[in-house]
């Protein structure tokens, strides 16, 4: 197979998305302070809930790249910031999942490998789902 029939591509999460994530943590952290009141419960709910907020925006900064292809297989996330390679061999179906609900459309991008399923959603790839299933699809055609 020629390297240059399929060359690898990654897909990652939006620049902005850490950016906002630390502002609603702060945001919310505020929030949580100014509707105290003398009551020590709100503040210490606001301060966990944008503590999570911040390690979530931690992760998009540490492993913005969420899945990765080569003429070899996939690459994804696995864990806070850890990397798994699929080869083609183990990648059983690439699927794009649509679902309307109450006049909105859910999609969801299924990479399954037996014994794991991937699941990513337009925010953490930063391109239309659609793309993505195209562009795996034709790199598993290109290295068979």
């Amino acid at each position: 197979m020629d390297p240059q029939s399929s060359p690898a591509r990654q897909w990652r999460v939006p620049r902005t998305s850490p950016v906002v994530k630390a502002l609603g943590a702060l945001l919310l952290l505020a929030l949580g302070l100014l509707l105290a009141a003398g009551d020590p419960v709100r503040p210490a709910l606001a301060g966990l809930a944008a503590a999570g907020l911040l390690v979530w925006a931690l992760r998009d900064v540490v492993a913005p790249v969420r899945l990765a292809v080569d003429p070899e297989g996939i690459t994804v996330l696995r864990g806070f910031a850890g990397r798994r390679r699929l080869p083609w061999a183990t990648v059983e179906a690439i699927r794009l999942d649509r679902r309307s609900r109450r006049g909105l459309t859910a999609e969801t991008l299924e990479i399954d490998a037996g014994e794991s399923l991937h699941l990513y959603g337009r925010r953490d790839l930063d391109a239309p789902l659609d793309e993505v299933a195209a562009a795996l699809t034709a790199a598993r055609a290109a290295a068979r």
